[in-house]
């Protein structure tokens, strides 16, 4: 039997990761980035966005793949929302959860109705079998394209699977809800192995995924920063310092042995979820620190020759005019090498998402229109606050930036992109979760 992996636009980990096991289990296996699959055989289906559900490619590539006899399961992050994915997309199943226990035996049997792990429809429900979480993330290698070493992942090829779980309760993020608070991480030998096989298939820079990179083998309340700094000696080892990132590091997960380590074995740069420079939000945000934890890390990570990044989040319900100038005064301050923006997304089954839903449109600034300087450009308050913030980030940052027509016009395209998708989601939310008031 064949069986095809997709997983939409980019080779994901998780897609290659199930296309190794599957082939481990005696099936000949692809791994793709578009729709398509030769008719009559399965489909395995790896979606990373709540985006993808709204896709009308997708939905036709599942109802022709269907029709001509073929069956296609979902799992991936989405498959944390079952009911919305069958709804949207009516595969033939989801994988729910990590789905390293549950695809082999989906081939072999089925979506019979006991199957752990799956969601699938009984007349007019929708059961749902909660996943056996895998006791072990040591794994086989994952199924590489040929073609791995051309894409591109904010600057790397791949980003490889160190541990799953967070410490953070951050309310709009899946991570925790998705692998839970426990922090489960595999072994440095199979890590590294499976560094080796990607730059024989042409890998050409790595990084290390799984949250915040520091947590790897934390254990008992305490960062293994000796097993952190052994990932990262031995990583270096096969692809060299100027090929490996750690970027995602919580700002309370660093010490100065691990800055350290970064500046020695990566290509010197952490990436901070950073998000707002208001006390308030970052408290509505569930993210734990405050900024001032923040400003101190990023002066820690100056200290070793380390350039930092960050990423914010506006448009986050209920933030007032004087949180987001708080947050501008903190870019102001901080001088962030590198910065992202992006405009509160309401992830379904995230506290986020069920903030949305109880807070009245009038009152969301992801859809109403904005009163201030950038009103004649029609955008709402949410997307008026990103397109303000990347530009005044620019003019802080330590190199010259010049803030040209061409760059103009392309903060604007893309806060009015994130605008749209932002209203898309919010719109499904109402219609599975919420009230008749919805955005519509």
């Amino acid at each position: 039997m064949h069986v095809t992996v997709i997983s939409p636009d980019i080779y994901t980990y998780g897609a290659m990761l199930i296309g190794g096991i599957l082939r481990e289990g005696g099936y000949d296996v692809s791994v793709g980035r578009k729709y398509a699959a030769p008719p009559s055989e399965t489909v395995f289906l790896s979606l990373y966005s709540t985006l993808h559900l709204l896709d009308p490619r997708l939905k036709d590539f599942i109802s022709r793949h269907r029709e001509r006899g073929g069956r296609c399961y979902v799992g991936g992050p989405v498959s944390a929302y079952p009911e919305i994915v069958l709804g949207e997309l009516e595969p033939d199943a989801v994988v729910v959860g990590e789905g390293e226990n549950t695809v082999l035996s989906l081939l072999q049997t089925g979506p019979v109705p006991d199957l752990p792990g799956i969601a699938v429809r009984e007349g007019g429900r929708i059961r749902i079998n909660p996943p056996e979480i895998p006791a072990s993330l040591d794994r086989p290698i994952p199924l590489i394209p040929d073609d791995i070493g051309t894409q591109d992942i904010r600057g790397a090829n791949v980003y490889i699977e160190t541990h799953r779980g967070c410490l953070g309760s951050c309310t709009f993020c899946q991570v925790p809800r998705f692998f839970g608070h426990d922090i489960r991480s595999r072994t440095i030998d199979s890590v590294l192995a499976e560094v080796r096989a990607f730059k024989e298939k042409g890998m050409r820079r790595v990084s290390i995924s799984g949250g915040t990179g520091s947590l790897f083998q934390y254990e008992n309340g305490t960062l293994n920063t000796a097993a952190f700094i052994e990932l990262l000696s031995g990583m270096a080892d096969i692809m060299g310092s100027s090929n490996i990132s750690a970027p995602d590091i919580r700002a309370d997960c660093i010490n100065d042995e691990i800055l350290e380590a970064i500046k020695k074995y990566t290509i010197g740069w952490i990436f901070f979820g950073i998000e707002s420079g208001s006390d308030r939000i970052l408290r509505l945000m569930g993210k734990g620190i405050t900024a001032a934890t923040v400003s101190d890390a990023i002066d820690e990570c100056r200290n070793h020759g380390l350039s930092v990044a960050g990423s914010f989040i506006v448009g986050f319900p209920t933030e007032t005019a004087k949180d987001f100038q708080a947050t501008k005064k903190f870019i102001a301050s901080a001088g962030l090498d590198d910065v992202f923006v992006s405009i509160a997304e309401p992830i379904p089954e995230t506290p986020l998402a069920k903030l949305v839903l109880d807070t009245p449109q009038k009152d969301n600034p992801s859809c109403v229109p904005t009163k201030g300087e950038y009103r004649s450009l029609g955008l709402t308050e949410s997307e008026a606050r990103c397109f303000d913030l990347s530009m005044h980030a620019d003019m802080y940052k330590p190199r010259l930036h010049v803030v040209t027509d061409q760059i103009f016009d392309a903060y604007l395209t893309e806060v009015r992109r994130q605008g749209t998708d932002i209203r898309n989601v919010t719109d499904l939310l109402f219609r599975y979760y919420g009230r008749d008031d919805g955005p519509g």
